[in-house]
Order: structure tokens, then C-alpha cells, then sequence
């Protein structure tokens, strides 16, 4: 179990790199007007978020780490769920935006792009959510409250 524990822990902290890699290209490419790394990007930013998911869930509810009651009962485990649905929840409209325009390409038009500027702006709001992440998580490692 130790070492499942640790995996699930490593992979968990490891696609910090990766989400945060994908959402500083994706925020990139937005801002050049770049529809195919903006593409490349979002769909490793889709492949963080599930790794974020899985790993997280698992380190929560699986018996892994602490306990779900642990984690349930952390108020700075909240402020990291918190943000992390900010996140997901910002996500929504550019998500969408992003499968019409693979849609699009995929029937041979070019993609919508009037609203790519404010697309930009959310990314660059889900990338410094997504930097503040770790100073939570540290903290609540720490057992430090953010309350």
C-alpha cells in the first residue's frame, strides 16, 4: 500500500508539470492566434485534469493517504477543491469553443475566432488558479489552515 500510496502521490504532483505546461502553451498559441497548438495544448490540459482527477479521488477516497475524513474535515482542502472547480468551471466556455473548432477543422472550415482575445484572458485566470494550487496543497500538507 506504501508504495501505491507513493505513485498515486508522484503522478499527482508530476501532472503539475504537465497542466501547467499545457495551459502556459495554450494561453501562448491564444494569444498568437495559433488554432493548432492551441489545439495540441488543450488536449493536454484535458489529459491533466484527468490525471488530477483520478489521482486525486483515489488519494482521497482510496484508502491511500490520510483518510476522506481527513480531508474532508481540512478547511484548506476545501480552499484547494475551491480552486481547482474555479478552474474547471472557467473551463467550460473554452472547452466548448475548442470542440467546435475541432468540428470545424474536422469539416474543413476554419474555426470561429472572434472571441479568441477573451479566451486568452480566461486562460491566463486558470493558469496563476493553477499556481496558486500548490501553495495551498503545501499547506495543508503542513497542516497550516487557511482559515
Amino acid at each position: 500500500m506504501l508504495y501505491t500510496s507513493a505513485l498515486f502521490s508522484a503522478v499527482h504532483l508530476l501532472t503539475l508539470a504537465l497542466g501547467l505546461g499545457a495551459v502556459w502553451a495554450r494561453g501562448r498559441a491564444l494569444h498568437h492566434v495559433d488554432v493548432p497548438a492551441v489545439l495540441r495544448a488543450d488536449n493536454a490540459w484535458g489529459v491533466a485534469a484527468v490525471l488530477w482527477l483520478v489521482t486525486g479521488l483515489t488519494r482521497v477516497f482510496g484508502g491511500l493517504e490520510k483518510g476522506a475524513d481527513w480531508y474532508l474535515s481540512n478547511p484548506t482542502f476545501w480552499v484547494k477543491l475551491c480552486l481547482f472547480g474555479l478552474i474547471m468551471a472557467l473551463e467550460v466556455w473554452p472547452m466548448a469553443t475548442f470542440i467546435r473548432w475541432r468540428i470545424a477543422r474536422g469539416r474543413g472550415n476554419p474555426p470561429e475566432l472572434r472571441h479568441v482575445a477573451v479566451l486568452a484572458r480566461i486562460n491566463d485566470v486558470e493558469l496563476a488558479l493553477t499556481l496558486a494550487i500548490p501553495f495551498v496543497a503545501a499547506a495543508m500538507a503542513r497542516g497550516i489552515s487557511l482559515y
